[in-house]
């Protein structure tokens, strides 16, 4: 009976490890990243002042860049286009995008807990007069490439208000070129225009 139960147990041990190392791994057979490490690459690679890169780069965007508000910062690379500040001790990363602008936004992203971080929070204060809460998509996410999704248990995200649905930061030239896409929703679909922008590293 003994022989038994030991050789359950030890099937049993057997396969929860199999299951833990398949949630480990995503669709494409890569390795999932968690939350707190998506949370320190960010820190890492973000943390800096970013201008606003010139017209040629401006790139697969519907034009956000040329906004006369905004429009004098293209190209100069000693303006702050947008701006990564970790603060509260290491617990928030502050974005201030197009400071001293009529267009100036801020996101904040942290953990759901600092100390065992299993989701990682944005909350966007936009120019659209309101504030929309966003998830890391970890399935979409990679190490150079960092996905918010509109959280669907909040009001906003399942309204038909004008609002930023999807959050989406890509980084290339060795981290020190930055795409960062705020996707619009309104009427509860897509909108043809976006606030998309090509940011490089001061």
């Amino acid at each position: 009976m003994k022989k038994i139960l030991l050789s359950l147990t030890l099937i049993g041990l057997f396969f929860l490890g199999a299951l833990q190392a398949e949630e480990s791994i995503k669709k494409d057979g890569t390795e999932k990243l968690t939350a707190m490490d998506v949370y320190k690459r960010m820190r890492f690679v973000l943390a800096d002042t970013w201008s606003l890169s010139a017209a040629e780069k401006q790139i697969d965007t519907t034009g956000a860049h040329k906004n006369p508000a905004i429009v004098h910062l293209v190209g100069d690379e000693n303006a702050t286009g947008t701006e990564y500040k970790v603060i509260g001790r290491g617990a928030t990363l502050e974005e201030i995008l197009l400071p001293n602008t009529m267009k100036s936004m801020v996101t904040m992203y942290h953990c759901n807990s600092y100390t065992n971080c299993t989701e990682l929070w944005a909350t966007h204060y936009c120019a659209k007069q309101n504030q929309p809460r966003f998830i890391l998509n970890l399935e979409e996410t990679t190490d150079d490439k960092f996905v918010f999704d509109c959280d669907m248990k909040t009001e906003l995200c399942n309204s038909s208000e004008d609002h930023i649905h999807q959050i989406i930061l890509e980084l290339s030239d060795e981290d020190d070129h930055l795409k960062a896409s705020y996707l619009a929703w309104k009427d509860k679909k897509l909108r043809d225009k976006h606030s998309i922008y090509h940011f490089d590293r001061q």
